[in-house]
This record gives structure tokens, C-alpha cells and sequence, in this order.
């Protein structure tokens, strides 16, 4: 008979809206599993969530879920889909009947299905306890203890508050919010020896207190890892957004020593869309978040080395060796680098705009501070699918939601899925032709004046949240000097570095630079980073996939 390994009781949940099965399930359970785990059931998948909730709030463990697939309002899939968002270490299991099979080969995809039985189990001697058995082998074996919560104290308008808030929030590090006003908040300052007068105080879970922490330092202070166990690799990655994270997953998976390095969150700006429905495999969409972090811990099991709050300045061709130096002067050696820092977004230009960043004023970061945008109106700046995304998303909970456009439509930049959303959604309204003329507000944004890009009418508007998702900034001028860039600093590689069938200047190997490799033999460039390339996230994988096959055609040749 299995045993927890933890003195707390573990909890097995298991959800059936037929009571009979329900309470046949839960039986077998106790007799096999009673002495060592809680068993939970439940009757609807909303109960299911409440208890999930609940047993969160406790601090209890999870282990394994069971859910029947044929339920009503909430289908077995759509509840793990949620349950993965409160015990995202939990083993999901999917009961079916024979005929709903492949409801449960999607769901292998949809909620990463770890097993599916069909019903009936009799015996489960034969056909559930060695299947939970081995479910629960595994889940003893990895992280499955929770991480206590760190405390963030700060103010809603505080911009080092709202940093911290994202960091955090995009590199799935559990945390607790508490306003400086509240209670609790002051009792946390207080318990510090703080004064409120400079925020954010940060109190991780081992009782440290920092306050306005640099980025670096809280990241090694709330367990992520900052520093290389190696100063040699096969392969260093710069940049952790899809084509990152896909060149981490395969080149790890295929024997390269391989770290990457990534200056803040992992996921890029495709980590923070709240929903890619045009993801191939995702056919019920997938979040940012969700697949940022199946592919971090994907790299993470074939043993890639993820380093986060690293800022890499500099880069350097030493015989065979290619040198990554960091912002405090340590540096790493590889055989070979992927460069795959991406793009961030401009910034707006208005007067306003960069006093009032953090303070209202936000760009990408509309997932962190959507809780605060209930019941508000809302602007989001951009015509592009990051702009869409985030106005649908937000249109669930605020008031309202306009979408600023300088163009004339939505149709030369948005895909068609998101233009049907918007035009669905009664609380969003498209103005072209727009622009933001300035922010408005001392402490926080308060209002903004909006030009009309054609008249030059403007009008001011009432207004404490704006989002922007305007155009792609290559982060790349660390890199002057060292390889070859475009006028707008997007990186040259392959073909583009040969437009007359000659090599570029310096090019010291008698064979041109494979597709995506860059003017420096060994470094190669993927996704948005690139110049000409496709700006979607299943180009950048693809990419990220492709320069690791390259590298190992360097790699074979040098």
C-alpha cells in the first residue's frame, strides 16, 4: 500500500457528477490509499475548484486528480484545464468511457493528461491501483511541496511596486499583495523597522526583509537561479521567449550542455499574452503563462541550466571559444551561442508617458494589473495581436475597454480571430486614426488627450489605466560592433548576410554562414530578434528548433 511521505495528509480528489460512481471511486480509494492520503470527492467541478480553494489556502497538498469527462457545465477537461492553475504539480487523471477516448488524447495536450481510465475499473487490483501507484511514485519524486508565499508590501501607484509585482508574477514565483494602507501591510512594515516612505518591501519566505530590491537580488533571494554551475557549455542561449525556450528544449534533449540566459522573465512578450488561440496543438487556446511554463520546466527535465535577472552585455569570439559577459563582470564560454533576445515594446513618446510608467501607465503588463482594472475604463495603445489580446482579456472585468489605433482598421496587423472577439465584445470600442497626445496626472494617470491622427481634433478623457503594445524594438544594441545589424537593429544571418553571393567582411571560413547563423561564425539568431521574421510564436520555436540543428552542424565542422 502506497504511503505519503509528507507527515501532513495528502489529499487524492477525485470529481464525478454521478453519485453512485462518485462514491464508488472514493471507496476504492480509502481501501487502498486511506491509512496514508486524504481522499476528496466531489460531485460537480465547481466544487471541485471551491475545494482545490480551499485546501491552497490551508497550505495542503494534492497529489493526484481524478475527473469524470462527461460532466455538465463544467466537462471533466475544462476542470483539470483550471485545476492546473491552483495545483499545477497534481497528476491528472481523466475517467472515460470508450467512447470518449479521444476527448482524452486531446486532453493530453489541452492539460498535460498524465493518464486516462476507462470506466468501469473493476478490478482495481488490476486496472487503478497500479496506475496510481505509479502516478503517485512520481509526484513523491518531484518539487511537490509548496513554496511558502513571498509578501510584497507596496502601493497600487508605487512604479517599483508594480515592477516586483511582475517580475514575480511572470516568473511563476507565488506571492501575497498587501497594501501599504491595510493592516496587515503595516504590520509587515512595521515587524521590517520600514517606514512605507520607499517601496516596495519584500519579505521572502525564508523572513528576509528587502526593501526596493534590485532585480537580481530578489531573484536569488526568492529561489530562482542566477549564477552558471559551469563556466563551459555547448551551447549558451540568450533570451528566454519561445525561440529561447525551443532552442533550450532541443538542444538540452539532443546532449548539448546548454544554459540560457534571460535578463527578466522567461515567455517574452508571448509569456504575457493572457490567450494564443493560434498555437498549433492548443485548439481551446493556450495563456502566455501556461506555456511558458510547460516549456521552462520541458528545458528544466532535459537539463538545461535556466538563469534569470541576468543581463548579458557583451559578447566576444576568443579562438573557438564565443564569451558572454555579464552587467557585474562575470562571464560564461560556450562552443557556440543562440541568440534569441526578442523584441520589447516602444515606448510612447507623449509627455506624461515615462513619469507616469508603473503609475498607470503599462506596457505589456496588463495580466498583473488587470484585479485593479474591475469596474474602470480602460485605453490600450496598439494594432497588433498583443494589443487585441490584452484588450479582450481586460474587457472581462472593466467597465470598459477602447482600443487606440492609429491606422485606419484593425485588419492590416490583428489576426482575423481577435477582430471577430473584439467586435463581439459590447464593452470594447476601436477608434482609428488615434493617438495618445499626452498623459495626464501627478501621482498616477488621471486622464489623457487623444489627437485625431488625421483633423488633429484633441480631446481629453478621463482615465487611470493605459496599456501599450506598440511596435517592436529589437534588444539588440548590445551587441554593436560585434555582429552585423539592420538600420532598425534587427540582426542579419544566413542569405541576408550574402545579397551579392559574397561573404560579409571578416567572414574568415570558406563556406557562407548557414541560414541562421550571423556574421560571427557559431552565433546564430532566432525569432523576433531576427531581421524579416515573422513575429509569431510558432515561427520563433520553429526557429529556435532550426538553430540548434545548426549548431550541431558547426559543431561536427570546427
Amino acid at each position: 500500500m502506497a504511503q505519503a511521505t509528507d507527515a501532513a495528509r495528502t489529499v487524492i480528489l477525485t470529481v464525478d457528477d454521478d453519485p453512485g460512481v462518485s462514491r464508488a471511486i472514493a471507496r476504492d480509494l480509502r481501501r487502498h490509499y486511506g491509512d496514508g492520503y486524504r481522499i476528496v470527492r466531489a460531485e460537480s467541478g465547481e466544487s471541485a475548484l471551491e475545494a482545490l480553494r480551499e485546501l491552497k489556502l490551508r497550505g495542503d497538498l494534492v497529489a493526484v486528480i481524478l475527473a469524470d469527462y462527461r460532466m455538465p457545465q463544467m466537462n471533466g477537461i475544462e476542470f483539470l484545464e483550471q485545476a492546473l492553475g491552483v495545483y499545477p504539480g497534481a497528476r491528472r487523471v481523466l475517467l472515460t468511457a470508450y467512447a470518449d477516448t479521444d476527448a482524452a488524447i486531446d486532453a493530453i495536450n489541452v492539460v498535460d493528461l498524465d493518464h486516462y481510465l476507462l470506466k468501469p475499473w473493476d478490478p482495481p487490483e488490476e486496472k487503478l491501483y497500479p496506475v496510481l501507484d505509479d502516478l503517485l511514485t512520481a509526484w513523491r519524486s518531484s518539487d511537490y511541496r509548496p513554496v511558502p508565499a513571498t509578501k510584497v508590501v507596496g502601493h497600487r501607484w508605487s512604479a517599483p511596486s508594480s515592477r516586483v509585482r511582475e517580475f514575480l508574477a511572470r516568473n511563476q514565483v507565488p506571492y501575497r499583495w498587501y497594501s501599504s494602507d491595510e493592516a496587515e501591510g503595516q504590520r509587515l512594515l512595521a515587524a521590517a523597522g520600514a517606514d512605507g516612505r520607499r517601496l516596495p518591501l519584500v519579505v521572502t519566505p525564508d523572513g528576509t526583509a528587502l526593501i526596493e530590491p534590485e532585480t537580481p537580488e530578489l531573484a536569488a533571494r526568492v529561489g530562482l537561479a542566477t549564477t552558471p554551475a559551469s563556466e563551459f557549455y555547448d551551447l549558451v542561449v540568450i533570451g528566454g521567449g519561445p525561440a529561447g525556450l525551443g532552442a533550450a528544449v532541443y538542444g538540452a534533449s539532443e546532449g548539448l550542455r546548454t544554459v540560457l540566459v534571460e535578463r527578466s522573465a522567461t515567455g517574452g512578450q508571448a509569456g504575457q499574452s493572457s490567450r494564443i488561440e493560434n498555437y498549433l496543438g492548443f485548439p481551446d487556446g493556450v495563456s502566455g503563462a501556461q506555456l511558458t511554463d510547460r516549456a521552462r520546466r520541458q528545458a528544466g527535465r532535459f537539463g538545461a541550466e535556466i538563469l534569470t535577472a541576468r543581463e548579458v552585455t557583451g559578447l566576444e569570439a576568443s579562438g573557438p571559444a564565443r564569451v558572454v559577459r555579464f552587467s557585474d563582470g562575470s562571464a560564461v564560454a560556450a562552443h557556440s551561442v543562440i541568440l534569441a533576445t526578442g523584441v520589447t515594446y516602444r515606448q510612447l513618446p507623449a509627455p506624461g508617458c515615462a513619469d507616469l510608467t508603473g503609475r498607470g501607465v503599462y506596457y505589456g503588463s496588463s495580466l498583473t494589473e488587470a484585479a485593479s482594472c474591475e469596474g474602470q475604463d480602460v485605453y490600450v495603445v496598439g494594432g497588433a495581436n498583443s494589443a487585441g489580446q490584452a484588450a479582450v482579456f481586460l474587457a472581462r472585468g472593466a467597465k470598459s475597454v477602447t482600443l487606440l489605433v492609429r491606422g485606419e482598421s484593425l485588419t492590416a496587423s490583428m489576426s482575423y480571430y481577435l477582430i471577430q472577439q473584439i467586435e463581439e465584445a459590447p464593452n470594447v470600442t476601436v477608434r482609428p486614426r488615434t493617438v495618445v497626445d499626452a498623459a495626464l496626472g501627478a501621482d498616477h494617470l488621471k486622464g489623457l488627450t487623444l489627437r485625431d491622427a488625421v483633423s488633429g481634433a484633441r480631446e481629453d478623457v478621463e482615465a487611470q489605466y493605459l496599456f501599450v503594445f506598440i511596435g517592436a524594438a529589437p534588444l539588440t544594441d548590445w551587441l554593436d560592433g560585434t555582429v552585423l545589424r539592420d538600420e532598425h537593429g534587427f540582426i542579419l544571418a544566413g542569405p541576408d548576410l550574402t545579397p551579392d553571393g559574397r561573404p560579409p567582411a571578416g567572414w574568415e571560413l570558406d563556406r557562407p554562414p548557414y541560414h541562421l547563423e550571423t556574421s560571427v561564425p557559431g552565433v546564430f539568431v532566432a525569432g523576433d530578434a531576427r531581421a524579416q521574421s515573422a513575429k509569431r510564436v510558432a515561427s520563433a520555436v520553429g526557429e529556435g528548433a532550426m538553430a540548434v540543428m545548426l549548431v550541431h552542424r558547426y559543431l561536427e565542422q570546427s
